[in-house]
């Protein structure tokens, strides 16, 4: 059973931080999400972040790292994404089942932002 972070540090900081702006995602020339839902996790250490939910993302321009999981302390396994036209190259993350501090983030997809162009703000090109 994997222990969270959180029992020796209470104190640590990840706020889950729901916003209704429109956030896209575009890798290459195709948008992969886009979605006026979603979370900004704000981790003390790290950049903010936004998550996407699974029914704002086109899963369709995705396809699963089988292979690749890593464990943070503080929200559990991550499991990779990448885009169907690079493969091996993850654009994206997700926890599928993460620590009760952060189960608000259970199946939400964030990219990384230096793979992938996130804008806020803007029309909703998925519809």
């Amino acid at each position: 059973m994997l222990v969270s972070g959180f029992v020796e540090r209470p104190d640590y900081r990840v706020d889950l931080l729901p916003r209704r702006n429109r956030v896209t995602v575009q890798v290459g020339d195709q948008t992969v999400a886009s979605s006026n839902r979603t979370i900004v996790v704000d981790e003390q250490g790290h950049g903010l972040v936004f998550y996407f939910p699974p029914v704002d993302v086109d899963f369709d321009r995705l396809v699963a790292i089988d292979q690749r999981t890593t464990f943070c302390p503080f929200k559990g396994i991550a499991r990779y994404l990448a885009a169907s036209t690079a493969p091996e190259l993850p654009i994206a993350w997700a926890y599928a089942d993460p620590f009760v501090q952060v189960a608000a983030l259970a199946g939400y997809i964030a990219f990384y932002q230096d793979r992938a162009i996130i804008t806020v703000g803007g029309e909703d090109p998925i519809g």
